[in-house]
């Protein structure tokens, strides 16, 4: 097996000058956890108002607006054969 050492201990030691890791830019791993949650909910979230869009624009507003056309035009045919 090959040995297996830890990435961040490469990178921060290949400058003469070694990198400094300060212990306060790593995540716990509840933090990380958290962060994760958070995003679900976010597209959740995004999702859920893609839907409800989708719903009042395809669902109601589309077919208002052919069965309105369809009223102008058919009083219009009326006016125009009985008038």
């Amino acid at each position: 097996m090959t040995d297996k050492t830890d990435l961040s201990q490469i990178i921060a030691s290949k400058n003469d000058n070694p990198l400094i890791l300060s212990p306060e830019n790593l995540q716990s791993q509840e933090d990380v956890e958290l962060e994760r949650k958070l995003r679900e909910l976010k597209f959740k979230q995004e999702l859920r108002k893609d839907w409800i869009l989708f719903i009042v624009r395809d669902v109601v507003i589309f077919p208002a607006a052919i069965l309105f056309i369809f009223a102008v035009s058919g009083y219009s045919l009326f006016l125009h054969i009985h008038g």
